[in-house]
């Protein structure tokens, strides 16, 4: 896997497509999950790739949410992303905006959690602490249950995604919670910073 990018490039990338705050905050979050991921994988040599893959993963969404994940390519292309890191981007959109198939491990795990930490963030923002720090993963499941609740996050990726790793939804839910536990903090600095 080639990573031809600085996270300081690829975080001035993203910016350059990506104004909303929230947007900002759901990239940083994934950025975070996935060098946690990497870390707890066995791929800690790599950690800089999955994360900026993590980072990148919606460049398009903001300003073109309509060409999701079709015009990701030719953003990157232009910035001298490498063809792997495209693929990697693109490929958490299979099935919904793209045909690109996830095939690496990191592959799978980005395309499983990119909805679910959507799906965590806001059940984090319901609680009195309006963090990941006090949840867990039966308060999860529960709102993975309730339809209406984060109704943008797709319970079927989150479930094809943990199928396609060979994980139970628990395991799932509760790895994804330590990894954004993990990163909290430092997002909320960022943010402030931004």
């Amino acid at each position: 896997m080639e990573n031809n990018l600085t996270r300081q490039e690829a975080y001035a990338l993203l910016k350059k497509y990506n104004k909303e705050p929230f947007h900002i905050q759901h990239a940083l979050t994934v950025e975070g999950v996935m060098r946690w991921y990497a870390n707890e994988l066995g791929y800690g040599d790599e950690a800089d790739y999955w994360a900026i893959a993590g980072l990148l993963h919606d460049i398009d969404f903001e300003m073109y949410p309509d060409e999701h994940c079709i015009k990701a390519p030719l953003l990157l292309k232009e910035a001298g992303v490498s063809e792997d890191m495209i693929h990697a981007v693109c490929s958490h959109g299979y099935g919904l905006c793209s045909d690109v198939k996830p095939e690496h491990e990191m592959e799978k795990v980005l395309f499983a959690v990119d909805e679910l930490t959507g799906l965590i963030g806001a059940a984090a923002l319901m609680r009195p602490s309006k963090s990941v720090m006090d949840m867990e993963a039966s308060s999860v499941k529960k709102k993975f249950k309730d339809k209406r609740f984060a109704a943008g996050c797709s319970r079927d990726v989150i479930s094809k995604g943990a199928e396609s790793l060979g994980w139970e939804m628990n395991d799932l839910f509760e790895k994804t919670i330590l990894a954004m536990r993990s990163c909290e903090n430092q997002i909320q600095e960022e943010m402030e910073q931004a």
